[in-house]
């Protein structure tokens, strides 16, 4: 059997989080593995995967075979299209630096994409937070100002980013108290401070990707879809019947298109209807559908011969 690259499954009930490894494929799901290569979190928006690029690209060198959804991530990370890329570059269509000029501006747009996906759930939660109040609350936005400007240094490095700006905050803080006299040091400078600090724990403090995550609803319920594919689905960022019926069908081809194999090949024509009949509760009618489906297809009735 050969190494397998593939997800191993962490977290606790309706909250999964894999660690993405590289492991016999003789060895169990959860058990004994090689290496660890990365994790993937489905329950944030967008979905949260750290992974060593470079380690995943050593092990498809050396004949690693991924799994389907490991295969999803590995090619959203754009380890698939480095690979396409050493090919060219062993067969002479290319040299080495234009492999790593064009995988390098690939990696820049993708995670340009990533970050404005990013901005797009931070309004979101903004705008949730103003409708549920019906105001935005008078201090809230320097709060904002600084959560926003905080996901700002994540495009070159993602964990050091709060070490970063807590340390430019302080040395930009130290002078202020030096260069300012006694008299302004025990002014309301020092007041002035804990307010935005105050306040910015309650932005920051509003993870709600993760109260809305416990929501996610199980898609292997519409005909159609099985496992694999409920994970295909969850890596693009859809985990609900609401979101998978505003999913257009074009979207869903081309999250199939990509996985490639037998899922290119899929019908969801009618993934759509069955998400909003079951986001409604529309179970009896959506359960009298399916029965006149075939495996998600709609099937023309059979007309009785002359």
């Amino acid at each position: 059997m050969p190494v397998k690259i593939r997800l191993q499954r962490r977290g606790r009930t309706k909250r999964p989080f894999y660690h993405i490894v590289v492991a016999d494929g003789r060895a169990p799901r959860d058990g004994r593995f090689i290496e660890k290569i990365g994790t993937y979190n489905p329950m944030t928006k967008p979905a949260t995967i750290d992974l060593d690029r470079d380690r995943a690209f050593d092990w498809l060198m050396k004949g690693a075979q991924p799994s389907d959804t490991a295969r999803a991530i590995l090619r959203f990370k754009g380890v698939m299209y480095k690979k396409h890329l050493q090919r060219g570059v062993v067969k002479g269509a290319l040299t080495q630096e234009r492999a790593d000029e064009l995988y390098q501006k690939w990696i820049e747009a993708k995670e340009a994409k990533v970050e404005a996906r990013r901005q797009e759930t931070l309004e979101e939660i903004k705008q949730f937070h103003i409708n549920v109040s019906g105001k935005a609350k008078p201090m809230a936005r320097p709060a904002t100002e600084v959560s926003e400007s905080a996901p700002a240094p994540q495009e070159t490095q993602s964990f050091a980013d709060s070490v970063e700006q807590t340390t430019i905050e302080s040395v930009s803080g130290a002078p202020a108290v030096e260069a300012t006299p006694e008299p302004v040091a025990e002014a309301p400078a020092v007041e002035a401070t804990p307010e935005p600090v105050a306040e910015a724990p309650a932005v920051e403090a509003t993870p709600e990707p993760a109260a809305e995550a416990p929501a996610a609803d199980d898609l292997k319920k519409v005909e159609g879809i099985g496992p694999k594919i409920s994970d295909l689905l969850n890596v693009a960022g859809i985990h609900t019947y609401a979101q998978l019926g505003a999913t257009s069908e074009d979207r869903l081809k081309e999250i199939l298109t990509e996985a490639g194999g037998i899922y290119a090949s899929k019908d969801c024509s009618t993934w759509a209807k069955q998400s909003e009949m079951a986001a409604a509760g529309e179970w009896d009618k959506l359960k009298a559908w399916q029965d006149e489906l075939d495996g998600g297809k709609v099937v023309a009735p059979k007309t009785p011969e002359a």
